[in-house]
């Protein structure tokens, strides 16, 4: 019966395009169009035929890991499947930005990278564009949060790293991180080997959503949640990460970030997928800054979207960023639902797979 379904959902690919990737787009997985270009847009989705479930039988030659990967994101950010990392044990440097590309790929909305790096475990990565998610794709100790936004990163030998940062919702109770003139005027970046050597973000108070528009929104906000990782080796760990925190670890509530209301503040301008349009000026050291403030839960996964692509570094940070809950309706209004399922944990068996053996029990009737 597993068999049966496996070919029977790889029939439908038949005449399927390649699929594009969203996490991947700007990396030597899916190099970007000169700038200018027609913008791609994306042929999988979320839903249906084109949803998770059903990405491998879109190409299944380039995406065959999404149904049979062992090590595949997001997951559920629980005790025993991350390492911690302390912002000391990395160098994070992105410029602020006078104006970029921000992109409708049809599955999310995207802003271009103009420089910057990451370095940890002695390899540096290039920064080449974040976008962003709906829900969280990564759950927060089995928190769903309002939005996620990846920062991709690409090594010289094209090893990807992506810093996954949790996005919620303000409600008035938090004050703004700083704006660009936070760093030093002769420093173009943020740059930071210790977290002492980082401007502190603002701590937040959690309130209570009160305004009609928040009410109609679910996601769980704002507080932190304890975290006590086990001394027991993890599945696809990388090297020169310390081991395992043993002591509990409370989430930092968000703080007001005036970069994504500046960026999202064009996101109707962009609502027909294939549109761009140039952002105003991004203090990019802004975020830097604020996730530099806290540490990040590391783990060796995959791309969120298709071809699913693992060996990717994982950090997903700590410290969240807000955004007004007006802000989230505009982009929810544009992006919709672009969250792939959690995954299994890091080295066992891929869901789909698990689900496939499950149908294969079911008796055939007659």
């Amino acid at each position: 019966m597993a068999s049966f379904l496996l070919k029977a959902t790889l029939a439908t690919a038949l005449s399927a395009s390649h699929v594009l990737a969203s996490c991947s787009y700007g990396t030597f997985l899916q190099p970007r169009a000169e700038e200018g270009g027609a913008v791609p847009v994306n042929t999988f989705g979320y839903t249906g035929a084109q949803g998770p479930l059903n990405w491998v039988a879109l190409d299944p030659a380039a995406n065959a890991a999404c149904a049979t990967g062992t090590n595949q994101s997001p997951i559920d950010m629980v005790d025993g499947v991350f390492q911690m990392v302390e912002a000391s044990d990395l160098t994070l440097s992105i410029p602020d930005i006078e104006e970029t590309e921000f992109e409708n790929l049809g599955t999310t909305v995207e802003v271009i990278g103009k420089g910057g790096s990451l370095v940890i475990s002695n390899i540096t990565y290039e920064f080449k564009q974040t976008h962003w998610h709906l829900p969280s794709e990564h759950l927060d100790n089995g928190t769903s949060i309002a939005m996620e936004q990846h920062m991709v990163f690409q090594s010289a030998d094209n090893q990807i790293a992506v810093i996954g940062i949790f996005v919620d919702l303000d409600n008035g109770g938090v004050a703004a991180a700083p704006p660009a003139a936070a760093p030093a005027p002769e420093a173009p970046a943020a740059t930071a080997t210790s977290s002492s050597a980082t401007a502190e973000a603002p701590a937040a108070t959690e309130t209570t959503a009160t305004a009609p528009a928040a009410e109609r929104l679910r996601f769980r906000r704002g507080g932190g949640h304890a975290r006590r990782q086990e001394p027991v080796a993890a599945p696809g760990s990388f090297g020169g990460v310390q081991g395992f925190i043993t002591t509990p670890m409370a989430a930092a509530p968000g703080v007001t970030s005036n970069v994504l209301e500046t960026v999202f503040a064009k996101v109707g301008e962009i609502a027909t997928p294939g549109t761009s349009v140039k952002t105003g000026p991004l203090a990019m050291t802004e975020i830097v800054n604020t996730v530099l403030s806290g540490s990040f839960q590391s783990y060796a996964g995959s791309l969120t979207t298709p071809p699913c692509s693992e060996g990717v570094r994982w950090l997903v940070a700590t410290q969240k960023l807000q955004i007004q809950t007006s802000t989230f309706e505009q982009v929810r209004s544009v992006i919709g639902f672009n969250s792939r399922f959690p995954q299994n944990k890091p080295g066992e068996p891929n869901v789909i797979q698990l689900a496939m053996g499950s149908a294969a029990q079911i008796p055939v009737a007659a």
